[in-house]
């Protein structure tokens, strides 16, 4: 079957022949009918393929900390040799898809073959004719949704967590900072609950999108409407939730969270940028930062 598969160490993508996954105990086969590209994951991942070395190390502090405890226990030969080849191996894109069932594993009893269903998860729901995925991380699709729009459930469940997060309350006012695909779906999610939604993102395409998917209002950060609007909508006291969806390296996003935040607001981070607080800033309006863990 055919997979899509990027070397980290080069950044290459290419389209694999490789073989059908096993099917194991707790999961399902399902053969693909859509599988989403999710343009800001997909997109930094590429970016960091791309990287030298050192910029991927910078990039990912996380997993530098893995290979200096590996150097302790293991040597410095040995980690040299394993992180080589972990770079130079192929790992599948994608994570969410809509399929159809065609085998059932030991120990799955609400799955059945010939179901359509939507599968989540990153090594998972890849972009393949066919995966294996645990039972936790697949849902039946319901009559009279289509399966390109079931595609879309993990990153419609990544959007509904932040929402969780946020504890938000009927009339309250949110901004969602970066309209990208996970920026949107918020934006529809938000404005469904009854809230009164601004949406900022760079690019002004996006913010039109937004504004015709309900939201109240929309704009680039540097528009000198931005502020006037926050101030419309929360009657002067400021945004009561910004909800981060925006990527890169960049600390815009949360700068202008805390900007427009009430006293005693919330932000919820979704994305993944920098977040370096000005403790000031957060102290005097006693800000509460919550971190939103995929789709939980």
């Amino acid at each position: 079957m055919r997979q899509i598969s990027q070397n980290y160490k080069t950044g290459c993508i290419r389209l694999e022949n490789v073989s059908m996954p096993a099917l194991k105990r707790g999961g399902v086969l399902v053969k693909t009918n859509y599988s989403v590209i999710s343009l800001g994951t997909e997109s930094m991942k590429v970016r960091e393929g791309k990287m030298s070395l050192a910029q991927k190390a910078k990039a990912r502090p996380d997993q530098v900390k893995k290979v200096m405890r590996s150097v302790q226990q293991q040597g410095l030969s040995a980690t040299y040799n394993k992180v080589m080849n972990k770079l130079d191996s192929l790992t599948p894109l994608g994570y969410s898809l809509s399929g159809t069932v065609v085998a059932v594993g030991d120990g799955v009893n609400d799955l059945q073959v010939g179901q359509k269903v939507a599968c989540a998860g990153a090594g998972y729901a890849v972009h393949a004719e066919a995966v294996f995925v645990p039972k936790n991380l697949v849902v039946p699709v319901p009559d009279g949704v289509k399966m390109s729009h079931a595609a879309f459930a993990t990153i419609g469940a990544i959007a509904m967590q932040g929402f969780r997060q946020a504890e938000m309350q009927l009339s309250e006012t949110a901004c969602v900072i970066g309209l990208g695909l996970l920026g949107q779906l918020s934006v529809q999610i938000l404005k469904a609950a009854g809230m009164n939604v601004i949406g900022v993102d760079i690019d002004d395409s996006r913010n039109k999108v937004a504004v015709e998917l309900g939201a109240d209002y929309a704009a680039t950060p540097d528009d000198p409407g931005l502020l006037a609007a926050v101030a419309r909508l929360t009657g002067g006291r400021g945004i009561d939730c910004s909800f981060i969806t925006a990527s890169g390296n960049t600390n815009a996003p949360l700068e202008l969270s805390v900007e427009i935040a009430r006293d005693r607001g919330r932000i919820v981070d979704i994305g993944k940028t920098r977040l370096d607080l000005s403790w000031n800033d957060c102290y005097m309006k006693e800000l509460d930062l919550r971190f939103s863990r995929a789709y939980g």
